[in-house]
């Protein structure tokens, strides 16, 4: 999959494509019942598939200081949407000139003009443009007007709408079932193993520390979860405490995982770690002795939940 981070003056085979437009951030059911849809229109109009998605996100644009949000980042997106079949990810640059443009402008100068699409296709509640002034139906008049098919998609499945929006609140309620619900995996965040105080060491439980960078802060405390390194070889078990260790005077939030029955040199490498299950909440204990004797039942508590996972797991892959 080729990655162009400009809509500009773009080599004829890198314009022509059908894509899906949005944000797609954790491309999830719907995000991917987008693509299908721009996918369907790529075959019978034997052009290529592409994405187009805003870089930086709309909200960060006009909302710096604003808590971190993302559900994945910028690489682990691309993974996603190139696994989907994407020959073409563009990275529209938003900027101030881009937030400015009309629907019409935005339809002319990005969508005609610069990337030449043949077909566009958005969720069914897509807005665009200046003050969000663009929505499905005028879409659909400029690209009979620019000559460009459009398909609005229904973003709704059977118990759960599909949305980021939804993803974010239920990962901050601790519902991790929810949340999988509508990205159709677990929750997924990658960082590299940093340099830590050490302390789980001295309670017999090591762990690997994560920052948690522009990722969305899930509700802070223990998960039942799986880790993977670097991106190979199989999920690992393990427990997660997300949050700033009230119990050891900590500040800076951060990801710390156990896995168990793990031995080896983590630091400097990179993890994916999944969320499996909320087990409790992040809290203050009188001291270490206290704090090390609810850590063996969060252990035996995840231990439980994630070889459960495993064993449905592997029975439905049967």
């Amino acid at each position: 999959m080729q990655i162009l981070d400009q809509y500009k003056k773009l080599d004829a085979e890198n314009r022509g494509a059908a894509i899906a437009l949005g944000n797609f951030d954790g491309v999830h059911k719907g995000h991917r019942e987008v693509i299908a849809s721009a996918a369907r229109a790529a075959n019978q109009l034997s052009c290529p598939l592409g994405v187009a998605v805003f870089h930086p996100h709309p909200k960060q644009f006009f909302m710096p200081s604003a808590p971190p949000s993302r559900l994945q980042s910028d690489a682990a997106r691309a993974d996603s949407i190139q696994g989907l079949g994407a020959q073409l990810l563009y990275m529209l640059p938003f900027d101030r000139a881009m937030s400015l443009m009309t629907d019409r402008e935005f339809a002319r100068d990005v969508l005609h003009d610069g990337l030449g699409i043949r077909h566009v296709s958005v969720g069914e509640n897509y807005h665009f443009g200046k003050d969000r002034m663009g929505t499905v139906s005028s879409l659909s008049a400029l690209g009979e007007e620019f000559g460009f098919g459009v398909d609005a998609v229904k973003l709704a499945g059977s118990e759960h709408r599909f949305s980021s929006t939804r993803v974010r609140e239920a990962l901050q309620d601790g519902n991790c079932d929810a949340a999988s619900a509508i990205l159709g995996r677990l929750w997924t965040l990658e960082g590299r193993v940093e340099f830590g105080q050490q302390r789980g060491r001295t309670i017999g439980v090591p762990t690997a520390n994560l920052s948690l960078a522009d990722y969305l802060r899930p509700r802070f405390g223990v998960y039942a979860a799986f880790a993977q390194i670097e991106g190979e070889g199989p999920l690992l078990p393990g427990v997660v405490n997300i949050g700033v260790r009230p119990t050891l005077e900590g500040k800076d939030e951060r990801l710390e995982i156990h896995l168990f029955d793990f031995t080896g040199d983590l630091y400097g490498r990179v993890l994916k770690v999944s969320l499996l299950e909320f087990i409790r909440d992040e809290k203050k204990f009188d001291g270490l002795a206290a704090l090390q004797a609810q850590i063996g039942l969060d252990i035996d508590t995840a231990v439980t939940a994630t070889t459960r996972y495993l064993q449905v797991d592997r029975a439905g892959s049967t």
